[in-house]
């Protein structure tokens, strides 16, 4: 329409509807229902987004003519002729080129190179959705080109898929192709990436595609899927809150519930029906002044009771593998924060699991929470791949509803806020409050010195998670402890950096959270300082290894750029994320980047003050702070440091003497290998001064009974010892890091040292003052670099 007064064209009302729905032109009367919103959504142009089925206030009907127009897909052809071939230097600019992995960020350059050399892009130097993306126009020439690059790539992995699913490729036969990769996803892969697949559902062209199919198909298949129907509902169900494809979403869920049979929809109500009225209660309470919100909630409760007894047992929404049969009124309660959100304790159906807590939202909008802990999970299963277990604490979140969801609860866990309360007005200035804190809890110095090393594990993860996802709003009330020593992060408001302010100052000046306190805690007081050494390498380490995994996170994020989350919606955000991961650096680059943020956090004050605000602030509203428990004298560090205990030792041959002697690979869980040479008589003593020292532990059997006349004897004692020593270094940690052991395999208080351990590392094993310097050096296409890792005695 034309606006009278300033004479401009405005948006009243648009629509979308596809002109080939069944491969034939559209043709008759069309009744075309129209959206009455004055701004465009131009980028989110696509069929789901118009229902024609329910007429609104503003219909259009068009006429179409009587023809029998078909549309003929292009058949894939190459066109090679025109191409040169690339140059050495060509391929390892593609190479760069594809690291930046997401299609969004490529300029209009690096597009048409890429696009270029397409014959010469392959799963080793690129990726497909890079390749087909960098395509300029979707003209049927081009078209045939895009097939034809389409039909000879090599898939390395089916997760390179993803980024064929998103908006940038509305073509059906790329992305038939996609989910046909996705198809060879296990469910519990599947279920990891089950978010950005309902997002992406709103691209397709219809009901019946391929991607619509391989879900309802994987929720329905008997085995394992409860998870991924029951995910898929509350998923399908949240996103009807999005404006524009309610009724997109609203037929999906049908679909499923349609599909699911009786029983499993009676359990999607039955879960229903106890959001709503945990939903009620929450506002109620909400609403209610404060002398009487105990009451109200006393009251309320009975609904719960009341709810169980019609129904017996529900599944938990959260986790449909828990299943509840009643509340414990007497355990629920409400917090004080603005939102007076509730913690409901229910009781477990499976009795010796215990009572299950659980927080109910509203006011909040979870789905960011949600997003963020994927990816930590999604990061999390990275590291277990590669054998690294961090010790990560990932608690479940669900968004069920506009502004509502339900947060699984930490047993044993208190916020920092708490623990720097009970040290006293200046607990989150001083140094020891983290120390004290486990000490008062862990009077046993194995315990204690367990809790350092979930502590020391735990926080390095967390601490390179919340760096690339740039999580903001970090005090002391959303960092918790478990009494078992796990560091995890609650409350993802707000993260890509997008910081609070007070004026133009961001409150979040720190890289992460890493204080003085922790690393207080991690070295004894300063007892140990290589820890923070160690500390500082496994961050290293954890950041590189999810490096290598840039494009899956990049596409995940990319995935839900239309998902309407207030801080993902521009390609900025994920420009942010790109930045934090610098897929093009080098692992020494890396290492020596993510060791200088970790100095800078540590350097941090206003991480302390705000800490401090943030205590005085909770003092203020609760009263006054309890005294501060008396410390506890600090026993002697008991344990070997993580440097010195062992990950894993491997015979790898024996020499032809009379005697003969084994050669031990020893592996350090700092990732220091050295050798030792041992007979079979040593092992054996080993053995029985293991049996004489811990009486009550069940000992690997040692394979003694050996008299036999084997032909290969020495072959199969090789065989059977490597059994008994991976058998004894993976059972309990105080037989594996116990001083007889290590002594053994590190040689330590002998004199009979193949080769002196300190010239190999610069560990904590080497007990003489002589300076030492460790360099890491790299030579890689032309580039040589020099790291100074570590110094001491200097």
């Amino acid at each position: 329409g034309v606006n009278s007064d300033s004479k401009n064209t405005e948006v009243l009302a648009w629509t979308c509807s596809p002109l080939y729905p069944k491969e034939r032109l559209i043709h008759g009367t069309v009744l075309l229902s129209m959206t009455l919103y004055s701004t465009l959504t131009t980028t989110m142009i696509t069929p789901g987004i118009c229902s024609t089925d329910t007429p609104t206030s503003v219909t259009l009907q068009i006429d179409f003519p009587e023809t029998n127009l078909e549309f003929i897909k292009p058949e894939p052809e190459e066109r090679r002729s025109d191409l040169e071939e690339p140059t050495k230097d060509c391929l390892v600019h593609i190479t760069r080129l594809s690291q930046t992995h997401s299609l969004l960020l490529l300029s209009e350059q690096q597009r048409r190179i890429l696009w270029f050399y397409r014959y010469h892009c392959n799963n080793q130097n690129c990726s497909l959705p890079l390749v087909l993306g960098s395509a300029p126009s979707w003209d049927r020439m081009t078209i045939s080109e895009m097939y034809a690059v389409l039909r000879r790539w090599r898939f390395s992995n089916p997760l390179e898929a993803l980024g064929l699913l998103t908006f940038s490729f509305p073509d059906q036969d790329i992305r038939r192709t996609a989910v046909q990769q996705i198809g060879n996803l296990s469910n519990d892969e599947l279920l990891e990436y089950l978010p950005q697949m309902v997002q992406v559902l709103k691209f397709e062209w219809s009901l019946e595609s391929p991607l619509v199919k391989l879900l309802l198909t994987r929720s329905l298949q008997r085995l394992h899927s409860i998870q991924v129907a029951h995910q898929l509902y509350w998923l399908l169900k949240n996103a009807q809150n999005e404006v524009h494809f309610k009724i997109w979403y609203q037929k999906l869920l049908a679909a499923l519930q349609f599909c699911a049979g009786k029983t499993l929809s009676n359990e999607f109500s039955k879960e229903g029906k106890l959001v709503r009225i945990l939903e009620d209660i929450a506002k109620k309470v909400k609403a209610a002044s404060d002398p009487k919100r105990k009451e109200v909630l006393k009251v309320e409760l009975n609904r719960l009771q009341q709810f169980f007894q019609e129904v017996k047992v529900c599944r938990l929404p959260l986790n449909p593998a828990l299943v509840v049969q009643g509340v414990e009124a007497d355990s629920c309660s409400y917090f004080t924060s603005n939102a007076f959100p509730l913690k409901i304790t229910f009781i477990n159906a499976n009795a010796p699991s215990g009572n299950i807590n659980v927080i109910f939202k509203i006011g909040d909008d979870l789905r960011q929470d949600m997003l963020v802990l994927q990816i930590v999970h999604v990061m999390d299963s990275i590291w277990l791949q590669e054998g690294l277990d961090m010790q990560m604490i990932i608690y479940r979140c669900l968004s069920t509803g506009k502004d509502q969801g339900l947060v699984q609860m930490v047993p044993d866990a208190t916020t920092l806020a708490k623990i720097h309360r009970e040290s006293g007005l200046i607990g989150p200035l001083k140094e020891n409050t983290i120390k004290k804190w486990f000490r008062h809890h862990h009077p046993l110095e194995s315990s204690y010195q367990e809790a350092i090393r979930n502590f020391f594990y735990s926080c390095a993860g967390w601490c390179v998670v919340t760096f690339i996802l740039g999580v903001c709003d970090r005090h002391s009330d959303n960092i918790m402890l478990t009494n078992a020593g796990h560091m995890f992060h609650i409350d993802f408001g707000r993260f890509l950096g997008h910081a609070q302010t007070f004026g133009s100052i961001k409150r979040d000046r720190a890289p992460f959270i890493f204080t003085s306190e922790m690393e207080y805690f991690i070295t004894e007081g300063g007892k140990n300082p290589q820890r923070f050494q160690e500390f500082v390498e496994l961050c290293c380490r954890a950041y590189n290894i999810v490096r290598k995994h840039s494009q899956l996170l990049l596409n995940l994020l990319e995935m839900m750029l239309h998902a309407g989350l207030p801080e993902l919606n521009s390609i900025q955000d994920l420009k942010y994320v790109y930045d934090n991961l610098r897929p093009q650096d080098s692992d020494l680059q890396a290492t020596s980047y993510f060791t200088r943020k970790i100095k800078e956090s540590l350097e941090c004050f206003p991480v302390k003050l705000n800490n401090l605000i943030h205590t005085l602030v909770q003092m203020s509203a609760t009263g006054s702070a309890k005294p501060p428990a008396p410390e506890t004298v600090p026993q002697e560090w008991m344990m070997l440091d993580a440097e010195k205990s062992i990950a894993r030792a491997t015979i790898l041959g024996f020499n032809k003497k009379s005697d003969p002697l084994y050669l031990v690979q020893v592996v350090q869980t700092c990732n220091v290998v050295t050798f030792v040479e041992k007979s079979f008589d040593q092992f054996s003593k080993l053995h029985s001064h293991l049996q004489k020292q811990f009486p009550s532990h069940a000992l690997p059997e040692f394979p003694h009974s050996w008299h036999l006349p084997f032909t290969d004897l020495e072959h199969k004692r090789v065989k059977d010892l490597n059994l008994y020593l991976k058998q004894l270094l993976s059972g309990s940690r105080k037989l594996a890091n116990n001083e007889l052991v290590l002594s053994f395999f590190l040689n330590r208080c002998t004199n009979t040292l193949a080769e002196d351990s300190s010239s190999v590392t610069l560990g904590p094993q080497s007990t003489d003052h002589k300076p030492g310097v460790q360099l890491v050096i790299s030579y890689e296409s032309t580039r040589l670099t020099i790291m100074l890792k570590h110094m001491r005695n200097i």
